[in-house]
């Protein structure tokens, strides 16, 4: 079988390779997967180079996310489509825990599958955790992210009011279209003045998937008593924490990564959620935004693309 390697950590482009491996044999409960699709997220970039909170195992395929079809399995027939989230997915066949499946619901696509459990349980479990009701307010911040318009859609049906940040003027009106109160160009916007034009006192809360100087700046827009929950890092500096802000305005920094939230619900909380995101996807009352698909043997292209700037939708390697 195909899959995509890296022997040592650094720049995908320059350290990702195809090769050819034997099938893998699934395990005591484990299940073989034939995989059909794959999702490019932020942090499979992070770990082929080493900055991810996993650290590699080398050689190790690339990918965190993806939906296939099950080959063996003691516990799911063979033929059961499912999603589920394993280290190293840009390969054809897998082996996972059977623990970790989730079957697909009838209706959903591969394309939508294979994106289904990352961004938009990560929203769901960050707005579970900020507690934020009806009239709240948040500033996210890469609004223009998968992730950032699953916040917004989502964010939008419970009445939260969502400030999102954005580099390209053109990627406004899409983010307003979702249900964003305001979205702010900070690549020609103070970040702070146009939150505070909006709201005198501050927001309620930050979600912050950029870190660096932007998330310092969004962290100046919290209001007294604000909390900041920092899930990502795509600056891939740390922020400057002002001390002075944290103190004399009571505010709080918190880390959140899906995994240990995931891993704290319990089975009934499990069940919940996959409940509630799954039936806004079914439903499109969450739509996810593909921009294009590639081969696996073409994940050099799907790369080149996935860092275009201005990408309106996820690269998908199919």
């Amino acid at each position: 079988m195909k899959q995509v390697v890296f022997h040592e950590t650094g720049l995908p482009e320059n350290v990702l390779q195809l090769e050819e491996i034997a099938k893998p044999t699934p395990a005591a409960k484990e299940a073989l997967i034939r995989i059909t699709a794959r999702n490019i997220n932020p942090s499979d970039m992070m770990f082929v180079q080493g900055l991810y909170g996993i650290t590699p195992k080398l050689p190790s395929s690339a990918g965190f996310e993806a939906s296939g079809v099950v080959e063996e399995s003691a516990t799911f027939p063979k033929g059961t489509r499912v999603l589920f989230t394993s280290v190293g997915t840009w390969k054809e066949y897998t082996c996972v825990p059977d623990a970790g499946l989730i079957p697909i619901p009838d209706g959903m696509t591969d394309e939508v599958a294979c994106q289904a459990f990352v961004n938009p349980v990560t929203a769901y479990g960050m707005l579970e955790t900020s507690g934020l009701q009806k009239g709240g307010s948040l500033l996210i911040t890469a609004g223009a992210s998968a992730w950032g318009k699953v916040v917004i859609q989502l964010a939008a049906m419970r009445g939260i009011h969502v400030i999102a940040t954005v580099r390209q003027a053109d990627q406004k009106q899409t983010l307003l279209d979702l249900g964003a109160t305001a979205v702010i160009d900070v690549a020609t916007d103070s970040l702070t003045k146009k939150v505070r034009d909006i709201f005198p006192e501050g927001v309620d809360y930050v979600f912050d998937a950029v870190g660096g100087d932007q998330g310092a700046k969004a962290l100046n827009c919290l209001k007294t008593g604000g909390k900041m929950l920092v899930f990502g890092l795509l600056s891939q500096e740390p922020i400057p924490l002002n001390s002075g802000v944290l103190i004399f305005k009571k505010l709080s920094v918190e880390g959140w990564w899906l995994s240990s939230w995931w891993e704290e619900l319990g089975s009934a909380g499990i069940q919940k959620a996959i409940k509630a995101v799954f039936s806004l996807l079914l439903s499109q009352e969450i739509k996810l935004d593909i921009q294009a698909t590639y081969p696996l043997e073409q994940f050099k292209e799907a790369i080149i693309a996935y860092q275009t700037p201005g990408r309106t939708g996820k690269i998908l390697l199919m």
